[in-house]
């Protein structure tokens, strides 16, 4: 297999516009969650009302105008989500410096964007407005502006990019599958270069109805939005609805050298698994988010003694975060492994940016190359208090300096779907 590296980082988050921006709130303890009862009425009836949306205002101070990014007809044409996708990936590919003329090279580039909602206003709306004026109101961009798979496609005809145009959608591990496929593209030799991420923006009173119907949410934490998400902490009640994308470029390593690019790591490792168990709910044992990890580092051919930091799924729901502890717990400890909990150290960045659903692997991707490249775990911000069974590190309330040369990044999401990514210095 050909070996893949990571030459390119872009974010627009809850935290700000760009990655580097993001990356040093999220370390200076900084949270994106607020409450939303202003932005719309009809989030006064529901039980929660806070969530983490990407700042407005000029890109300078790391907020977003749509303008800046797009002309107003692409604006028009490209659901928000998409609109994120699209600025991260400019980030990215300036910062890999990969900006291809060269029809060789255009098509040996490709892009893996997916989302695990997409645009949800668009349906919305289109629904009332049909519901009232028929079909005289649809608009003849309602179906372009809906499909999940044009973040990917107008990525591919903004850069002429022509190799692999595909989107994963699979719920909150939409990012983590797109950056994982991206790279068993390249390994494979079906492209040289591949754009890989995840985007979301469904920040909607009935998508956060929905969720909290289902009782996913956090609602005990409203009149103080920035402790609402607290991953792994004793009186976490529910996760927060987040919005947002991140890109990665890959690359083929030699494809890399030989252009002299600045590799911020090496993904190793990718597994993939499915709970078979419930729709909405993991194996409180964690089994299935364990194969996922194991999988993960048989790809890498590395044992659980050389993890150094795991950047964990964990949303801040009861059962959830108890799961995937556990299987970390499982998979670290052990001969060949950690002698004891307290040598494994594990954080969430959810604390700080919410859940970004689709947005997610691919936002804590980008999260896991920059800890192995700064050698600094992200604090787990609102972790006050732990109960028995979480006895390893987790990074409370202030970034710690570690030395990392192996890391993992887990995403899980409804429907049993696991996904983890092994990240590692780069080692010639």
């Amino acid at each position: 297999m050909r070996r893949v590296v990571v030459t390119g980082l872009g974010a627009v988050t809850p935290l700000g516009v760009g990655i580097r921006r993001t990356w040093k709130r999220l370390l200076d303890g900084h949270c994106g969650i607020v409450n939303v009862g202003l932005r719309d009425s009809r989030f006064d009836a529901q039980p929660c009302k806070v969530a983490a949306i990407v700042p407005e205002g000029p890109r300078q101070n790391g907020g977003w105008t749509a303008s800046e990014w797009l002309s107003r007809d692409d604006e028009r044409k490209m659901a928000l989500f998409a609109q994120y996708g699209l600025a991260a990936t400019e980030e990215a590919l300036e910062d890999a410096g990969w900006k291809p003329t060269a029809s060789e090279d255009l098509e040996a580039t490709g892009v893996c964007m997916g989302s695990g909602i997409g645009n949800f206003d668009e349906i919305y709306d289109t629904v009332v407005a049909y519901d009232k004026g028929g079909y005289r109101k649809v608009s003849p961009l309602f179906v372009p502006r809906l499909l999940i798979n044009l973040g990917a496609g107008h990525i591919s005809m903004k850069y002429g990019f022509m190799g692999p145009n595909h989107a994963a959608t699979t719920a909150c591990t939409t990012g983590a599958h797109s950056v994982g496929d991206a790279a068993r593209f390249i390994a494979y030799g079906d492209a040289d270069v591949m754009v890989a991420g995840g985007a979301e923006s469904c920040i909607h009173p009935l998508a956060i109805g929905g969720f909290a119907r289902a009782r996913s949410l956090a609602t005990a934490f409203n009149d103080d939005p920035a402790k609402a998400s607290r991953p792994f902490d004793a009186d976490r009640d529910g996760f927060v609805v987040g919005e947002g994308a991140a890109v990665l470029v890959l690359e083929e390593l030699e494809h890399a050298k030989a252009r002299g690019a600045r590799i911020y790591a090496e993904l190793r490792g990718y597994g993939c698994s499915g709970d078979a168990h419930h729709m909405t709910a993991p194996k409180e044992n964690g089994e299935g988010a364990l194969m996922a990890m194991k999988k993960a580092l048989k790809s890498a051919n590395l044992p659980p003694l050389s993890v150094d930091y795991v950047n964990a799924h964990a949303t801040s729901t009861v059962v959830g975060d108890a799961a995937e502890n556990a299987a970390i717990k499982a998979l670290l400890l052990g001969s060949n492994g950690k002698k004891r909990p307290s040598d494994i150290n594990v954080s969430s960045t959810k604390g700080a940016v919410g859940h970004l659903l689709g947005g997610a692997g691919a936002v804590e991707a980008a999260f896991t190359v920059l800890a192995i490249l700064e050698n600094v775990m992200p604090p787990t911000i609102n972790l006050e208090r732990l109960t028995d069974d979480f006895d390893c590190n987790y990074v409370p309330q202030q970034a710690q300096e570690n030395t990392i040369n192996v890391a993992l990044t887990n995403s899980f999401g409804f429907g049993g779907t696991n996904s983890s990514l092994c990240f590692a210095k780069l080692i010639l």
